[in-house]
């Protein structure tokens, strides 16, 4: 049998841990373990509860050995911005805080008067997004400064679950992108920029590439699972590791990473930090392989999760996009507005902005339902056309990757707007690209391209006519 790789993928809402091997030359998956996520109120914050998740993750390794397929890898992704603080002695300062929080709330302003608007940008190439962590940083350095003057290290989401297992502080260059503090000729921290902020610099770790192999399991957590293995850090950021699994041939490619949120992009070998790509509200976030991943992030699928939890009842993801399919409401919205990104109820929200511009008022999920997809392909086509004309690209099809590729009604939608065939598939890929890179970190795939080429083989994709 070959060597196993094990991806653990969490995201805001669960968790899995995807074993992943290959047999003649086609990767093969088998999910291990699944375990809920979500944000928590504690002290008056939205954090997450990271201590259950790392119970979880180890919960899920020793599943592993329980099957008797024990990996030779273990590689964590999440999602990106948040982060923990740690003193010296590698304790957790404070909580955990999730990027929906609202303590971000006017921190622009407080940042901008250190470091213009236009300046950031130029330096990093990262779109404003009120929960980078920039922004988070900066609250805690106006309301919690004794966390950032008692932390000697701070560590991205994943990173620091890295750190739990194997005990090595290091921070991934993928994720680290997200947070606008990096600078995408160095690819390093932008220590300046840290400066001009009043960050401390002390606490920003050494960033490695994804690929890099910090080391193997604790002594605690090898007896905590059972056994030992190589802790190899991935593209931890979720979006990076699932544009590693677009299974396209071509190096101009356009895709969405479609999931909680949409992330819509290309690939670029240097990052554009101009003001015409500024204007267009794209960022660009580090990426595997040398290469950028120049995308606008786009409010996604957390609306249509957010309607089921509302309204949705028992019914499963699926029939509510059949229902959807089936509506005659026209009405649409701006998914990029802040108004849907932590709304009190999303099903009001959505239709107090029908209501608001005089459109037809959505009634049941079906109809808030529709409207969301509909908006949603609206987006991805405007989205495809400002990247043509950043990137001097003239793009022939749209990869559709992650959860939101089995959202048959989108898909049609995003072909008929984007007027591009969309190629749906497959749907684990923020998993397949984690185990991707891993495989190539022990040399059983050769690169990114050669990964690619056994994502297709291995998955398939669906094709949608414009």
């Amino acid at each position: 049998m070959n060597p196993y790789y094990l991806a653990v993928d969490i995201g805001a809402s669960s968790g899995r841990h995807i074993l992943a091997h290959l047999e003649k030359g086609r990767m093969e998956l088998e999910e291990v373990y699944r375990f809920p996520n979500g944000m928590v109120e504690k002290d008056g914050e939205h954090v997450w509860d990271v201590e259950e998740l790392f119970t979880q993750i180890k919960l899920g390794m020793k599943k592993c050995a329980e099957l008797g397929k024990i990996p030779v890898s273990v590689g964590v992704d999440t999602w990106g911005v948040d982060f923990v603080l740690l003193d010296g002695e590698g304790r957790r300062i404070g909580n955990a805080v999730a990027y929906r929080d609202g303590r971000t709330k006017g921190m622009d302003e407080e940042v901008y008067k250190l470091v213009p608007e236009e300046e950031l940008y130029a330096r990093t190439g990262i779109q404003k997004e009120m929960f980078n962590t920039i922004y988070q940083l900066m609250a805690l350095k106006v309301k919690k400064p004794g966390e950032l003057e008692a932390a000697e290290t701070m560590l991205m989401m994943p990173d620091y679950f890295h750190y739990l297992l194997s005990g090595v502080a290091a921070t991934e260059y993928t994720e680290a992108t997200t947070g606008q503090l990096v600078s995408p000729v160095t690819r390093d921290w932008d220590r300046e920029l840290l400066e001009k902020l009043g960050f401390p610099g002390k606490i920003f770790q050494k960033i490695v590439t994804p690929g890099t192999v910090l080391g193997e399991l604790s002594p605690q957590v090898q007896q905590e699972v059972g056994y030992n293995c190589r802790v190899v850090v991935p593209a931890t950021h979720d979006t990076a590791s699932a544009v590693a699994a677009v299974p396209a041939d071509s190096d101009s490619i356009l895709y969405i990473s479609s999931g909680t949120w949409s992330l819509m992009g290309t690939e670029l070998t240097g990052a554009d930090c101009s003001p015409g790509c500024r204007a267009a509200g794209l960022s660009n976030e580090g990426g595997c392989g040398d290469r950028f991943c120049c995308l606008k992030n786009i409010m996604g699928l957390w609306m249509i999760q957010s309607v089921k939890k509302e309204i949705g009842g028992d019914l499963g993801f699926g029939e509510i996009c059949e229902m959807a399919s089936k509506c005659d409401i026209a009405s649409l919205v701006d998914c990029n507005d802040n108004r849907f990104l932590a709304p009190d109820n999303m099903t009001e929200e959505v239709r107090s902005a029908c209501r608001e511009t005089g459109q037809q008022v959505p009634q049941g999920v079906d109809q808030v339902a529709a409207v969301i997809y509909q908006s949603l392909a609206k987006c991805y086509a405007e989205t495809a056309r400002q990247l043509e004309q950043v990137t001097g690209r003239k793009f022939d099809c749209v990869h559709i990757v992650g959860g939101g590729s089995n959202a048959e009604y989108l898909n049609r939608l995003t072909a008929r707007n984007t007027g591009l065939p969309v190629y749906a598939g497959p749907g684990e890929a923020t998993a397949i690209g984690n185990v991707a890179i891993q495989m190539i970190a022990a040399g059983e795939l050769k690169d990114l391209r050669e990964a690619r080429a056994c994502v297709f083989e291995s998955f398939g994709v669906k094709k949608y006519q414009a």
